[in-house]
């Protein structure tokens, strides 16, 4: 990506309008990915990426070409993630032992909602999606971003350190806490992560749809991905609690933040 696209951006820096948009089609599913990952839910997501993308056509002209394009996205994204806070995100946040009671509460063995195989099948995939979204909210925000970073997208310590301008021991440090809160979590409550621990997915359903948590006739994440939870049997190589956060495949960036961003750049 970075050969072609930092030609587009010596372009856009001389105001071709047309490479400019071309930019923003290629890192826009970037630049959301990492911010749902943040904020879980889309509509802070969806604001967030707005921000961010206005941030780096503005900015477009400060980047050097020191480290690569895409560690420099990362960069101005990560800088406005760790010190925003999106509405919904910051009223549903919660510590880990308050995660892990709401966790525990509301399991049924039976689901009343629905009886369709189908129907059951996406509310299943919903939410394993929100609650490994969910538990992200229980770190800080930098070693929430730290994790994301390093566990979940597997930059090493020196590109992470690099784009959250700190020192790599210090990424690394960070990492290690993150990772130890994650693991010891999932190990515990998450039966995909620990076969000994009872998978909740299906039976928190009701609960969730009763608490609003997950709204069946407009799914946040479900309707937009395959079934993680299917790709969960196929990983063998990799410790079962990262790989609950890497099978969630890639979630399109909404048509709407696109259409918004390039208004922008045909008004400036």
């Amino acid at each position: 990506m970075d050969t072609k696209i930092e030609i587009l951006v010596a372009k856009a820096t001389t105001g071709d309008k047309n490479a400019l948009t071309s930019i923003v089609v290629q890192i826009k599913e970037l630049v959301y990915n990492v911010s749902l990952k943040m904020l879980l839910f889309p509509e802070d997501a969806q604001d967030a990426t707005q921000e961010i993308l206005i941030k780096i056509i503005t900015h477009l002209s400060t980047f050097k070409g020191n480290s690569s394009f895409k560690t420099w996205v990362y960069r101005v994204a990560s800088n406005y993630l760790i010190t925003i806070k999106g509405k919904k995100s910051k009223e549903f946040a919660m510590d880990f032992n308050e995660y892990a009671d709401f966790i525990d509460t509301g399991i049924s063995n039976t689901v009343a909602y629905t009886e369709n195989l189908g129907e059951l099948l996406l509310l299943e995939e919903e939410v394993k999606v929100s609650c490994t979204h969910g538990l992200l909210l229980c770190l800080n925000e930098s070693g929430r971003m730290v994790y994301i970073l390093g566990e979940i997208l597997e930059f090493n310590s020196i590109e992470g350190a690099e784009i959250l301008n700190i020192s790599p021991e210090n990424f690394r440090k960070q990492l290690s806490r993150s990772r130890k809160k994650i693991r010891n979590f999932l190990q515990s409550k998450c039966g995909l992560a620990n076969p000994k621990n009872p998978c909740r997915c299906t039976k928190k359903i009701d609960f969730l749809i009763d608490n609003k948590a997950i709204h069946p006739k407009k799914l946040r994440f479900a309707n937009v991905t395959n079934r993680s939870i299917d790709l969960m049997d196929t990983i063998k190589n990799i410790e079962k609690s990262v790989a609950i956060f890497r099978s969630v495949p890639t979630i399109n960036t909404p048509n709407e933040v696109i259409k918004k961003t390039k208004e922008i750049i045909n008004i400036s």
